[in-house]
């Protein structure tokens, strides 16, 4: 039975890491093709620098980026094979998307940091009311906060939603074996519900094609490890953070 189970874990972290890969091919090929530059009258329109287009860009990378030094803290903590498989997936799935963003904002020559000071999914509608949503204060689960990293709120480097606060990243390393696990579970799980908000916008939000497209495959893919993640911690005697 318990091998029945870990198959299913790892069929389910390898369809996720692969679907995400699929969708980041396919925006590749287009922004390499022009697909996604929006050309209009034999004229190649580039997205202005406050747009979706280029805050998604702009923010998704720092997101990821997050993700990746998570996966590779679990990595380091636990001997748990499937749960060192599906940071392994993350880290690799979210390193490459990370680096088509950046390469887009290259493309485009827009900055890597927002115009003006703009404020993290400034760029989201009603971005206000989702940058800096609740978090648990150093994993005390009746702890919340948030916090731009720039002097407000908690100021402990939450700079969007779901994402880590720095003393949460710092208990994530002083834990082992399957306090680690489960602690990365619940992380990585706020950090992919807040993903998944941020590429739903941009599925609706941005004009270039290619970044939509991907946009939607982070959705579905994050989506699916959404599902797993709450299957591994429920293994665990453990749930999701609410």
């Amino acid at each position: 039975m318990e091998r029945r189970r870990t198959r299913r874990v790892r069929l389910a972290a390898g369809a996720a890491v692969v679907l995400a890969l699929l969708f980041a091919g396919a925006a590749t090929v287009a922004s390499a093709r022009g697909d996604g530059s929006g050309e209009e009258s034999g004229n190649t329109r580039v997205p202005a620098a406050s747009s979706a287009d280029a805050g998604f860009a702009r923010d998704m990378a720092v997101h990821h980026q997050q993700a990746v030094e998570m996966s590779f803290i679990v990595r380091d903590r636990t001997d748990d094979e499937d749960v060192r498989r599906l940071a392994y997936d993350i880290a690799n799935t979210q390193a490459n998307q990370r680096g088509m963003l950046l390469g887009w904002l290259e493309l485009w020559e827009l900055p890597k940091v927002a115009p003006g000071g703009e404020p993290p999914m400034a760029w989201m509608e009603g971005g206000g009311r989702h940058a800096h949503g609740g978090h648990h204060s150093d994993g005390d689960a009746s702890g919340s906060g948030g916090g731009n990293g720039d002097g407000d709120g908690d100021g402990d480097g939450v700079l969007m939603a779901g994402m880590a606060s720095r003393s949460e990243l710092a208990r994530l390393g002083r834990l082992d074996g399957e306090q680690a696990e489960v602690f990365f579970l619940q992380l990585m799980t706020d950090h992919h519900k807040g993903g998944v908000a941020m590429a739903e916008a941009c599925a609706s939000q941005c004009s270039v094609p290619a970044e939509q497209r991907l946009a939607q495959g982070m959705v579905e893919g994050q989506r699916s490890e959404l599902g797993l993640m709450r299957d591994m911690l429920a293994e665990r005697g453990a749930a999701p953070r609410s």
